[in-house]
């Protein structure tokens, strides 16, 4: 097993409120690994961290080969970028742009050709099934749809890790159910590594570890 993630010790405090406590978290390449407990229990937190979307207080990170702490702002833009994608709960697409487009925009920020970046975004939605959504709008796309076409995005730059916040949070339970099994089908087809922060327990179970965090720290595994 080759670890892709590997925090040890991280804390995060909000003012005088201590979110994170001391987390210890290894994920290894290929990976499924859900994170559950009660709101406020750190996970979104935690998430932001791994994500490089915010710095612990203290504590050491380390994603692949780099040690986050030593990268410089700028540097961490371009390698959060690169490395890792992101799935929300509330899907973020621009309403403006195709479902294409949309997929594009991150490869664009790469540094991507045009011809590029459009030929892997349609190999993608092909592969989700949007085959004929493409020139969409979000508007004009269900919600399981929108989130899929959110899924491409995360993968257009081939991210080491995809990190998910609530992703099925604001879907039905059959589309809840087709976007789960479809994190399993890239990881299988891709080798994708997924860190998922989630209420539901279908998904949770289904993953290859559940981790379980309790006022700010991570509980041990059972």
């Amino acid at each position: 097993m080759t670890p892709i993630i590997q925090g040890t010790q991280l804390t995060k405090s909000y003012g005088a409120l201590q979110v994170l406590k001391g987390v210890n978290i290894m994920v290894n390449k290929g990976e499924i690994v859900s994170i559950v407990g009660a709101s406020g229990a750190g996970k979104s937190t935690l998430l932001h961290i791994l994500g490089t979307l915010d710095r612990p207080d203290s504590g050491s990170l380390i994603i692949g080969d780099k040690d986050i702490n030593r990268l410089s702002e700028r540097e961490l833009a371009k390698f959060r970028n690169r490395h890792i994608g992101f799935v929300f709960q509330f899907h973020h697409l621009l309403p403006e742009f195709t479902a294409l487009e949309n997929v594009c925009m991150p490869a664009y920020l790469m540094g991507k050709s045009d011809a590029e970046a459009t030929k892997k975004a349609q190999e993608l939605l092909q592969f989700l099934g949007l085959a004929n959504r493409m020139n969409h709008k979000p508007t004009e796309l269900s919600g399981g749809e929108q989130q899929r076409v959110a899924v491409a995005r995360a993968l257009i730059n081939q991210p080491d890790v995809v990190l998910a916040d609530e992703p099925s949070g604001n879907l039905d339970s059959d589309n809840s159910r087709e976007l789960h099994k479809l994190f399993f089908e890239l990881r299988n087809q891709f080798t994708q590594t997924f860190v998922i922060v989630t209420h539901n327990e279908e998904l949770a179970n289904m993953s290859d570890r559940k981790l379980v965090m309790k006022d700010g720290a991570m509980l041990p595994s059972q």
